[in-house]
């Protein structure tokens, strides 16, 4: 079926299939409003996934599941009620609907406008086939691709593990505004752990890849191949790598997955929630320098098959580009309804949820800094001493004050403008409204992520996507091990 069916095919998914009327909804909405509130809104969902593990060769689990559910919210003032039923049966909704009104009742009492279809850009999910529909032996033939060619990397690979994961939702959004949205929503992704042993020396490799594509998307775009190439290589260099130094230095960050850290340093600081309570380091900071002017930063749920890209957001607004940062400028905050009515600012499409079962916040999309004029060897050949980092794994942020500590999975020392050794065991400890002043160059090489990101935030997670040209940082804390 073509991808634009399927999105068109959404409201009536539900309507069909759970004998919906647009009267019905009204009459849902009418009861959450009941006791008084400025807005109230039911959110219909359908989940379908599947997943595969493979470890040691050995198809470890297979799991397929259907969830179905609907999340009603009624806001009043800043006071949310919400409450949600995995029953579809009317009574169950109605149900939901009361308790959310009981949870948010307030003294304005908004009156039901009548339900309207909101028009619908052009999907941005180049899909032809749901991907949960796909043939299990089809997806399992790419787990064991990628199995087989981990292991022919390197004989020093001792232990590879595979995993498959996809999802489609189908969603109905239906508001006391009038408006009414749907959307058709695939994910689908591939992960390759390696672990690589030479004497009493184990290291680890991982990568992975997907977004909002079919099956035929790991043979045309990012084969398992390719997945377990990235994962072989990195557990195999890390096993030469010595430790890595201490102290403040020169840090160049590789274009790509290393945007990481400006999602997680700077990007949660700029989601409207945090920023409306004032607890952000960004706080009232709007219009003024908070970066070098070579800076730009911008949250975009409109990429073409991204992961974290969507025609929609949770709340039934469009994704759109929004400029965060701007030449070294704060511009404003990624806003939801909730939080853009507070504030007196436009919602910029960045209400999300995990599920039907939790409550809309400001997330992020797609974040990620613009390319700027420097030519990427330039930069490297520029920095007499320093660390290339290439890749990372965990971290932790404070919100609050923008402190930060990431762990480099994959990073080199730069000696005399040349990459060199390979290092282990690097930690960046910066501040990201500081690390962002310190920006001295950025590359025109701008690279988005595989797809592989997820972001949690008050136990919710969502997929998302990240991104970031080269870019030089002047005078970065770097922990090691070495002194």
């Amino acid at each position: 079926m073509p991808a634009e069916s399927l999105h068109r095919d959404a409201r009536r998914f539900f309507f069909e299939r759970y004998g919906m009327t647009s009267a019905d909804l009204e009459r849902y909405l009418a009861a959450a409003l009941d006791r008084g509130g400025d807005f109230a809104d039911l959110y219909f969902e359908y989940q379908s996934t599947s997943s595969l593990l493979m470890e040691e060769s050995l198809l470890k689990s297979a799991n397929q599941g259907i969830s179905v559910g609907v999340g009603v919210r009624v806001l009043a003032g800043e006071r949310t009620g919400y409450a949600y039923s995995d029953d579809l049966a009317p009574e169950k909704i109605l149900r939901a609907a009361e308790t959310a009104a009981h949870i948010a009742s307030g003294p304005a009492r908004t009156h039901i406008v009548g339900l309207r279809e909101v028009p619908s850009r052009a999907t941005l999910y180049p899909v032809v086939m749901a991907p949960t529909d796909a043939e299990l032996m089809a997806k399992l033939a790419l787990v064991e691709r990628a199995d087989r060619a981990a292991r022919a990397y390197d004989p020093r690979i001792e232990q590879v593990r595979v995993s498959y994961a996809d999802e489609v939702k189908w969603v109905l959004i239906a508001a006391s505004d009038g408006a009414e949205a749907a959307d058709y929503q695939p994910l689908a992704r591939m992960g390759v752990f390696c672990l690589a042993r030479d004497g009493a020396s184990v290291q680890r490799g991982n990568s992975g890849g997907g977004g909002r594509v079919d099956l035929s998307f790991f043979d045309r775009q990012l084969t398992p191949e390719e997945l377990a190439g990235q994962a072989a290589r990195e557990a195999i260099q890390q096993l030469q790598a010595r430790e890595c130094p201490a102290g403040e230095m020169t840090v160049v960050l590789g274009p790509g997955w290393p945007g990481v850290l400006l999602h997680e340093a700077i990007g949660h600081g700029l989601e409207a929630d945090f920023n409306r309570k004032k607890t952000s380091a960004f706080s009232g900071l709007v219009g003024q320098r908070v970066a070098s002017p070579i800076c730009t930063v911008v949250d975009d749920g409109t990429l073409p098959g991204r992961r974290g890209s969507l025609n929609m957001d949770d709340e039934g607004a469009p994704t759109q580009c929004t400029a965060l940062i701007e030449n070294g400028v704060l511009r404003g905050y990624m806003q939801d309804r909730l939080s853009a009515g507070v504030m007196g600012a436009h919602a910029t499409g960045n209400g999300r949820r995990q599920s039907y079962a939790h409550m809309p916040m400001p997330r992020m999309t797609n974040t990620y800094m613009l390319p700027g004029e420097d030519d990427p060897e330039a930069i490297l050949r520029g920095v007499k001493k320093g660390l290339y980092a290439v890749n990372f794994g965990g971290g932790q942020v404070d919100i609050t004050n923008g402190k930060f500590v990431f762990s480099a999975s994959e990073s080199y020392l730069i000696e005399d403008g040349k990459i060199t050794a390979p290092v282990r065991g690097a930690t960046l400890i910066g501040n990201g409204p500081d690390v962002l002043t310190r920006v001295s160059r950025v590359g025109n090489d701008l690279k988005l992520d595989q797809g592989i990101g997820m972001c949690g935030k008050e136990g919710q997670w969502v997929p998302v996507g990240v991104g970031i040209p080269t870019v030089q940082i002047d005078r970065l804390t770097v922990g090691g091990t070495a002194g």
